[in-house]
């Protein structure tokens, strides 16, 4: 599924955000991206949406090298990729089922396809009969999951994190988790950047610890399963 080959990525001002970094995930595994603030995680996931191209080293999804994608093609790639944001980036002006349509009207779907995808996507993460809500009267848990839809409407195979349960209470971030576990269970993979020690203490799947942009940590899970090379 993802594989990182001796990654480096050195911005323009010589800020070197991450340092020969290697590792896999696997096809439908989940795991943990973690680190102190900085420690080179948000850029970690840009390589993968080709927001940011690397230094040296291969980034590869699905067997494909994203650094030698074009800029005309990038969109191909990401139609099979949900991100997820601390921010939500939800667009005020849209009403809920506009917001989480935006990926399926960009490719140009079927509006009876986009209208049955929408509302499928808001029913897996609760919030059915909340189509006309606009994102202003919904709550940071509520716009969360209305991330989480719009994330998973195109039916990605890979759904990425950054930092999603960073403005949220102990409660409501067990809530948010156990949505990115029930998407892990029907086969798609996830990597999830987070912070939260109490969250990542409750869960026992794989962690990668990133320090300073070094990858220093592929623990296994509590359940013994081995770490990818």
């Amino acid at each position: 599924m993802i594989s990182f080959n001796s990654v480096s990525m050195r911005y323009d001002d010589g800020f070197e955000a991450l340092k020969s970094v290697s590792f896999d995930l696997a096809e439908g595994e989940m795991a943990f991206l973690t680190g102190h603030s900085g420690a080179g995680k948000s850029t970690l996931l840009k390589l993968l949406t080709i927001s940011e191209r690397p230094a040296s080293g291969e980034v590869l999804f699905n067997g494909l090298n994203l650094a030698r994608v074009s800029e005309k093609n990038i969109y191909k790639v990401r139609r099979d990729i949900g991100v997820v944001y601390q921010n939500h980036r939800l667009l005020s002006a849209k009403n809920v089922f506009e917001n989480v349509a935006l990926p399926l009207r960009i490719i140009g779907t079927d509006y009876r396809e986009v209208v049955k995808r929408v509302r499928a996507a808001l029913s897996k993460v609760g919030l059915s009969g909340s189509e006309k809500k606009f994102p202003n009267s919904l709550s940071s848990g509520e716009q969360q999951r209305v991330g989480i839809a719009r994330a998973v409407v195109s039916k990605p195979s890979l759904l990425l994190a950054d930092e999603p349960t960073g403005n949220l209470d102990p409660d409501l971030s067990r809530d948010i988790l156990k949505l990115f576990e029930d998407f892990n269970q029907v086969g798609v993979s996830s990597l999830i950047a987070t912070h939260d020690i109490n969250l990542l203490d409750k869960n026992n799947k794989r962690r990668l610890t990133l320090s300073h942009g070094v990858l220093i940590d592929k623990s296994a899970n509590i359940e013994g399963q081995s770490a990818s090379p």
